[in-house]
């Protein structure tokens, strides 16, 4: 379990293990030096800023370029040099310099958050047990077929930062152009650009063409039988499915086309240079609405400005977490042992300390080894397949093919076998708010430990924190 555990949670954080004590420290941001010519080139540009970090606490934001790192200029300094500088473990502040489109070299400090290197916390071990909730707890791999282009020219993108739209002396704007303007203008806000009528440093053209294909033919077998396609969508904050067929179809097995465009076009120093463009082309089993399309898909779009990370088809990981949050961690080695407890967590202020053995969480025994709690929960996933709805079968991002939410019909079942002793379900206390685990509903959702601290036997109730993030990135 532990191994387990390991593999699949540590990596999802940067952590930092420390030589001289059985520490793990993490500053909650990942980062790939740049080679792109108009955004922070040979420079470190933060690709992800996980919730709840240190990071996300100093406000930095993804395609922030970190132009200094405690003081030292990146160009001074190699690669293994910065992450020497970050992840050094007797330094436990970071000073980062930090340039985007609305700072110039803003700095930042950032306390790296460390917790022992021996321990599990609550958020791996969801993860860790994701099927006991897949609709709480998953992540999924999308591709959506943008082509996006940038300048051949070496221009400095953090330069335009004022931006207007080509329609806008257009009194007769339509509906679907004032629904694309408007999803622009509020992600270009978000990143820190503004719209400027007078002068804008670079104007936004959009197209857009919906059709039936002239060329189709018929669909074949292959292209009849192919999967769901499903992506997240922003407006309903879900994932939703699309009448989308993927890249490898034949144009000539599409009943329609879509087309949908964005260019971001120079007026500061080359009037009428493409600097930027992104270009969606679907091939469809059925009509969809083109404002519809761009409400959902700008905001993606808009992800591979102004660092373009995918030239064609681009890759999306949406990663969903809902847990309950006690601020337990326990031993890598001894699962029913506290390591340690999060300062200010309900479990603190419960009174659980260091130390405790915990015998039982809502009534389920926690006395076994961590490989009896991982051959448990394999035996768990593959016995209760028949209780998951097959209609909600995709693959996760780590590519498991069969994960599925479970059936609605069939919650009480299921709750039935959450109690039962041979799978070890201790851990499924985190998703006591879901209904399939807890038929009481969430007024019930509470942790009751019985624990021995020494020679004691003791009893706590703990009303769990519920924990959720959402959030979606480029792969």
């Amino acid at each position: 379990m532990k191994f387990l555990l390991c593999s699949i949670l540590l990596a999802c954080t940067a952590w930092i293990t420390t030589a001289q004590e059985p520490q793990s420290c993490r500053l909650g941001f990942s980062y790939e030096f740049s080679n792109n010519k108009n955004w922070g080139k040979d420079k470190p540009v933060i690709m992800k800023v996980y919730p709840n970090s240190p990071a996300e606490k100093a406000g930095l934001k993804q395609n922030d370029i970190i132009e200094r790192i405690n003081g030292a200029r990146i160009e001074e300094i190699s690669p293994d040099d910065v992450d020497s500088l970050i992840s050094d473990p007797e330094v436990r502040e970071v000073r980062l310099t930090i340039h985007n489109f609305s700072s110039n070299n803003r700095e930042v400090t950032l306390e790296k958050e460390c917790t022992s290197a021996l321990s599990l916390g609550e958020e791996q071990l969801a993860t860790a047990f994701s099927m006991y909730s897949v609709e709480s707890t998953h992540d999924r791999l999308f591709i959506c077929p943008f082509a996006t282009r940038t300048t051949d020219d070496a221009v400095d993108f953090s330069q335009f930062t004022t931006f207007d739209f080509t329609d806008t002396d257009d009194h007769t704007i339509s509906k679907i152009e004032s629904v694309i303007n408007n999803v622009l203008k509020t992600e270009l806000t978000k990143k820190g650009l503004r719209q400027q009528s007078i002068k804008p440093d670079f104007t936004i053209q959009t197209y857009y063409k919906f059709n039936k294909n002239p060329n189709f033919k018929k669909k074949s077998r292959e292209t009849a039988e192919q999967s769901p396609t499903f992506r997240y969508d922003i407006t309903r904050n879900r994932v939703t499915k699309f009448p989308f067929y993927d890249a490898n179809t034949p144009e000539s097995e599409a009943e329609y086309i879509l087309q949908f465009g964005i260019r971001f076009i120079d007026q500061r120093y080359v009037r009428g240079r493409v600097l930027w463009e992104c270009e969606a082309n679907e091939l469809m089993s059925s009509p969809y609405a083109v404002d519809e399309y761009a409400s959902i898909h700008i905001p993606l779009m808009c992800m591979q400005f102004p660092y373009v990370k995918y030239e064609r088809n681009a890759q999306f990981i949406l990663t969903k977490k809902s847990h309950n949050y006690t601020g337990i961690r326990y031993s890598i080695y001894e699962l029913n042992k506290v390591v340690d407890v999060d300062y200010g967590s309900p479990a603190s202020k419960a009174g659980i300390q260091r130390g405790d053995i915990i015998d039982r969480i809502n009534g389920k025994r926690m006395d076994h080894t961590a490989d009896e709690f991982t051959a448990a929960y394999r035996q768990f996933i593959t016995n209760t397949l028949k209780y998951r709805d097959s209609g909600t079968r995709f693959t996760n991002a780590n590519g498991f093919p069969n994960c599925m939410f479970w059936d609605k019909f069939k919650y009480p079942q299921i709750a039935k076998i959450f109690e039962t002793d041979k799978y070890m379900t201790a851990f499924s206390y985190l998703y006591f708010f879901a209904p399939y685990v807890n038929p009481e509903g969430t007024g019930a959702n509470v942790c009751i430990l019985h624990l021995r601290r020494g020679t004691e036997k003791l009893e706590y109730i703990i009303r769990p924190e519920l924990r959720s993030e959402k959030t979606i990135e480029l792969n």
